[in-house]
């Protein structure tokens, strides 16, 4: 296809110098004016031999028509030229431009193009990027047109979620946050605020969280999401009566289809353990524990609980102590202190990873913005 194309537009060009070559000499306009003022000049003579006009007014009128016909014989009589040589010159031109113009446009292609690069059909070029529609390039690509329109509320709602699916919450609440400042508030908007406040705080509902929450029913008092975190923020808190009752409020107006129910179901079995949670059902991450934790941890006495918690808790600071660069491990040990509602341990917690990641400014402005969330920053 690129040589057929080539070739046309070598064939243009050429036609384009062949066309003038080849036409016929132009009519010499000039000879035929000089035929008419000579007939007039021969009118003006008859007409003076008549008597029609003056002697002196033929005069004039010869004097005039003789200046026209010196004009167009000056414009339309040509230097005399030999037309076998005319003729000569002509071919030449027209040898050249057929020789001289394929060959340089060869010369300058082989000098400025690439003839031995292969052919690359579409897909092959997608082959080699595939990046280009990956989720990560798509990503790469939202966010690089976040960055020249910050001012997109639409962008920011929609790569939100994405954010949330790839558990990069601090991303999420930043886009959440964005999406509320460009496109105003709402009950879903507020929930997904407070959803990735938890998210980025290792699964304890803060106060930040709590009042995001609080304000997504406010706006919406049957926001389903609202409802469970405020369960989950009570659990936390110890008050498993209010956990309970909300989530039982929950299940109660709940359509029978929705795709959340076997998860409030799940919540419910935690603080009521003789209720047994429905066959399938399953905790989303970060929420809280398996089924198996919550039937293994009913068995055992409120003491025997504490003490198994507390015992993963210390496991937990020690390992730490003895290799502090595991980011998540502190952000999890800061979570267990709060639950625990140990906050003077979960503040010394904050302190010994901020110590411990002090070289890694990644790692530590992720334990900063866990501390934040955490209400450990003050």
């Amino acid at each position: 296809m690129l040589w057929l194309v080539l070739a046309l537009m070598t064939a243009a060009a050429v036609f384009a110098v062949l066309w003038p070559l080849a036409r016929g000499q132009r009519v010499d306009r000039g000879a035929s004016d000089a035929a008419v003022y000579r007939d007039q000049l021969d009118e003006i003579e008859r007409d003076r031999a008549s008597g029609t006009i003056g002697a002196a007014e033929a005069e004039a009128a010869r004097v005039e028509v003789s200046r026209r016909l010196l004009a167009a014989a000056d414009a339309g009589m040509p230097p005399a030229a030999d037309p076998t040589l005319r003729l000569r010159h002509r071919r030449w031109a027209a040898v050249s431009a057929l020789v001289f113009i394929p060959l340089g446009a060869i010369c300058i292609y082989l000098v400025l193009g690439s003839p031995n690069l292969p052919g690359q059909p579409l897909a092959q070029r997608f082959a080699a990027t595939p990046d280009a529609n990956s989720i990560a390039g798509l990503i790469a690509r939202v966010e690089s047109h976040l960055e020249r329109s910050p001012d997109d509320g639409r962008g920011w709602e929609v790569i939100a979620p994405v954010y949330m699916r790839l558990g990069r919450f601090d991303d999420a609440v930043r886009a959440y946050r964005s999406a509320l400042r460009l496109e105003g508030e709402s009950a879903d908007r507020q929930a997904s605020l407070g959803e990735a406040l938890a998210g980025a705080g290792g699964g304890v509902i803060t106060t930040v969280a709590r009042s995001a929450f609080e304000r997504a029913l406010v706006l919406d008092k049957t926001n389903p999401r609202a409802q469970f975190y405020l369960g989950l923020a009570a659990e936390q808190d110890g008050r498993t009566g209010e956990a309970a009752e909300r989530w039982q409020g929950l299940i109660a107006h709940a359509p029978a289809d929705a795709p959340w129910i076997a998860y409030v179901r799940e919540a419910l079995a935690r603080v009521e353990p003789s209720r047994p949670p429905a066959p399938g059902s399953g905790t989303p991450a970060g929420l809280g524990p398996t089924a198996q934790n919550v039937a293994s941890a009913a068995e055992m006495s409120s003491t025997e609980r504490e003490q198994m918690v507390r015992g993963m808790v210390e496991r937990l600071a020690a390992r730490l102590s003895a290799d502090g660069s595991d980011v998540e491990g502190w952000l999890r040990l800061m979570r267990a202190y709060m639950v625990l509602g140990e906050v003077g341990k979960a503040r010394a917690a904050a302190a010994d990873a901020r110590r411990a990641l002090a070289t890694d400014p990644g790692k530590l402005r992720r334990i900063e913005e866990g501390a934040k969330n955490f209400g450990l920053d003050g």
